[in-house]
């Protein structure tokens, strides 16, 4: 038997400890006291602090004979200024031996720097992803780091992942390394129902666009083979990954508009909340590709929307709802290379549409889904347009990391292509 073939055989996977369920977030404490962390930092954005659950999980790591403290000045959708800030914060309080993210995304992903930071040397931009960045890869153990997500979405509790927006350069980018991943994800869905509507409606396309695009993403075996140095989390679509996907869609389908039009349905956010963690452990391992490479440079070069439902009046298009808007006419695009996989995902998504089973049938599908929970019509509709997409499509490429696991190669031509048909999708 040939042990060196040219294409892969082995795929990967990788998730943090989970517990989920109403009232998981009351055993932190217990938790990380049985990492032998004593002095933990809770890192959070405003708005979700004005909730009061962060305090409320720092004085419940406090029952357990923590010392606990709160760092509530998060940037929604974090930069590198403002990641930034809150690594200077936990140099100046230190030492800390565990951290506590509560918040969506930006919370997590922040607190995933700040860990990366004060366990290792250098800067942030030395470990961003290159071309970007350094691209250094961190030489020592992070410290233990719990996740708990109050946003049903990002997925940011179960990846490897930092994403962030460089300022200076107007792009989004990211922090890529096994040690980044969340030591324990901690899924509690009441920390979810005071969630905005339109909070709801971009964070659930996430979890849409993460299952979707994981399971149509370019298949492990049609990578050229690693060697185990060379092996990256995101290593193509597989069957543990295909698993959670399917599952994440089909509880998605029903929750996403029952959460987003009646926030205060429990059952709803329940399964929304699980819907996101099984993307969440599907795309964390399998990958994205083409919407989520579009998304970066939608979110990095927004001039002056403001979408309903997010704090302040700062102009930014919400990760989830970047990642949507390019996505129908992404598929369309992808559909070729795996058709079946395609149809799979569409009837999982909206089995009652009279539509032909073919590559209109995902597209058909995800426009019905945005149109009904609210979803703006495209690139247009937060402020672009044709005379941008030159400058759309250069951001997107350099999101290589992502394109890469696309299941058709994506060059300029063809992503200027799916940004000029996404001006407007109905």
């Amino acid at each position: 038997m040939d042990v060196t073939p040219d294409r892969e055989t082995v795929f990967t996977y990788g998730a943090p400890a989970l517990k989920y369920g109403r009232g998981a977030s009351d055993e932190i404490g217990y938790d990380l006291s049985q990492l032998g962390a004593r002095r933990v930092l809770v890192i959070t954005d405003p708005g979700v602090a004005a909730t009061g659950w962060p305090q409320r999980i720092a004085e419940g790591l406090v029952s357990y004979g923590l010392a606990a403290e709160v760092f509530d000045d998060v940037h929604v959708e974090p930069t590198d200024v403002s990641m930034r800030k809150a690594v200077d914060h936990a140099r100046g309080t230190g030492p800390w031996d565990a951290f506590v993210a509560v918040g969506g995304g930006s919370s997590i992903d922040t607190a995933k720097a700040v860990n990366l930071l004060m366990s290792n040397e250098g800067e942030l931009m030395d470990y961003v992803n290159a071309p970007v960045g350094g691209g250094r890869a961190p030489e020592k153990p992070l410290k233990p780091f719990v996740a708990v997500p109050t946003t049903t979405g990002t997925g940011a509790e179960s990846t490897t992942v930092c994403v962030l927006d460089v300022l200076s350069l107007r792009v989004k980018s990211g922090i890529s390394h096994l040690r980044l991943r969340p030591t324990l994800a901690v899924v509690d869905p009441r920390l979810s129902l005071s969630q905005p509507a339109g909070v709801t409606a971009a964070s659930g396309m996430d979890i849409l666009c993460h299952a979707a695009e994981s399971y149509t993403a370019k298949p492990y075996t049609e990578f050229d083979r690693k060697r185990p140095e060379q092996r990256v989390p995101y290593c193509g679509s597989n069957p543990l990954a295909d698993m959670f996907a399917e599952k994440s869609l089909d509880l998605l389908r029903e929750a996403l508009p029952a959460a987003v039009e009646d926030g205060g349905n429990v059952r709803a956010r329940e399964d929304l909340a699980l819907a996101a963690t099984f993307a969440g452990l599907g795309f964390g391992n399998a990958g994205v590709h083409i919407p989520h490479a579009n998304a970066y440079p939608i979110a990095g070069q927004v001039r002056d929307f403001h979408p309903a439902g997010y704090p302040g009046e700062e102009a930014m298009v919400p990760h989830g709802m970047a990642v949507s808007l390019t996505a129908p006419e992404a598929f369309r695009f992808t559909f070729d290379a795996a058709p079946e996989r395609h149809l799979r995902v569409a009837r999982l998504l909206a089995p009652e549409l009279d539509v032909p089973a073919d590559a209109d049938y995902l597209p058909a599908a995800l426009k019905a889904l945005m149109r009904r929970i609210g979803i703006p019509n495209g690139i247009g509709d937060v402020g672009y347009s044709e005379s941008d997409v030159d400058e759309l499509v250069r951001g997107a490429l350099k999101q290589q990391r992502l394109l890469a696991t696309a299941p058709r190669e994506a060059g300029a031509e063809d992503l200027a292509g799916v940004f000029r048909r996404s001006v407007a999708l109905w």
